[in-house]
This record gives structure tokens, C-alpha cells and sequence, in this order.
């Protein structure tokens, strides 16, 4: 077969696999309609959304210890607190983000406690500024806290 022949077959067999896949830079590509793309948006978690405008949870949400050093600790007393969108855990206390709501100078939440069996209602001020926070213990004669934000934890590599 000579090497003409063998070109003219190749793009015949191109040819017939029917118009290209790609879009030109002028012509934009349709809308994908599949049940996927046609879905809602997921819903955030009960508390947490338009409530939250602003700079956002992500400012408060972590892992955060009043001494630094305690960032490494996993067990005991001095181990840092992890507070998500909904809830508080700290050493011997965790708490149910019942309600928040930006004020000026930061958050306020409101939350349901268990410690040590015992039940309470607290209401906090959470004010970040870079990686410290000022927590107010509003319930508590606005007893005043400073945190620092803790580094994310290393990830273990999977098992071999």
C-alpha cells in the first residue's frame, strides 16, 4: 500500500466518526442537562448559611488551644478545642451550636453544653483576627479567652 493510499484511508476513517467533540472558540458549549446538574444545591446544616454572612465560619472554624504547645496533644486537659460550624468539642465539655449571628466585631453563639453530666446554656463572642481568637464567655462575667489557631493536623499516609 503506498503512503498516499494509506493518508486518503486514514482520513476517510476520521471522516466518518461523525463531527468533532470540541467546540470552536466562537460557538459555546451546551448546557449539560443530566439529573446531576439538575439538582439543587446541597443545604447547609440547620443554623448555619445566611446567617453567617460576612467573612464567614471559616474564620472560627478549627482547632484552636490557649497555649500553642497544646496544639500536638490528642488526650488530656491541655489539648486543643475543635469548633466546627455546629458544635464545639473540647476536654470533658462539648457543645451544640444552637444559634449564631455576626455582630460587628465578630460572632455570637449560643450553645448547649454537656460537661462532666452536667447541662448548661452559654453564650459566646468569637473574634478572630489572623490566627489568634478573643472568646468572650458572655454567661461568665464576659470572661475573656485568647486562642490560637492550631496547624491542621498531619495526615497519616495509608497503611502500605
Amino acid at each position: 500500500m503506498t503512503v498516499n493510499r494509506l493518508a486518503f484511508l486514514s482520513v476517510l476513517a476520521l471522516a466518518a466518526c461523525g463531527p468533532s467533540e470540541t467546540n470552536s472558540p466562537t460557538r459555546p458549549a451546551q448546557p449539560i442537562d443530566t439529573p446531576e446538574a439538575r439538582a439543587p444545591p446541597p443545604t447547609p446544616p440547620p443554623g448555619v448559611g445566611s446567617i453567617m454572612p460576612g467573612s464567614g465560619p471559616q474564620t472560627f472554624v478549627g482547632r484552636w488551644a490557649a497555649n500553642p504547645a497544646w496544639c500536638a496533644n490528642v488526650q488530656g486537659a491541655e489539648r486543643p478545642i475543635q469548633i466546627t460550624t455546629t458544635r464545639f468539642e473540647g476536654y470533658e465539655n462539648s457543645c451544640e451550636i444552637l444559634s449564631i449571628r455576626q455582630v460587628a466585631d465578630g460572632y455570637q453563639a449560643r450553645l448547649a453544653c454537656m460537661a462532666e453530666g452536667q447541662g448548661s446554656t452559654e453564650q459566646v463572642r468569637m473574634m478572630v483576627h489572623g490566627d489568634g481568637m478573643r472568646m468572650t464567655w458572655l454567661n461568665r462575667n464576659s470572661a475573656l479567652v485568647s486562642l490560637t489557631r492550631c496547624p491542621a493536623p498531619a495526615e497519616t499516609p495509608p497503611p502500605s
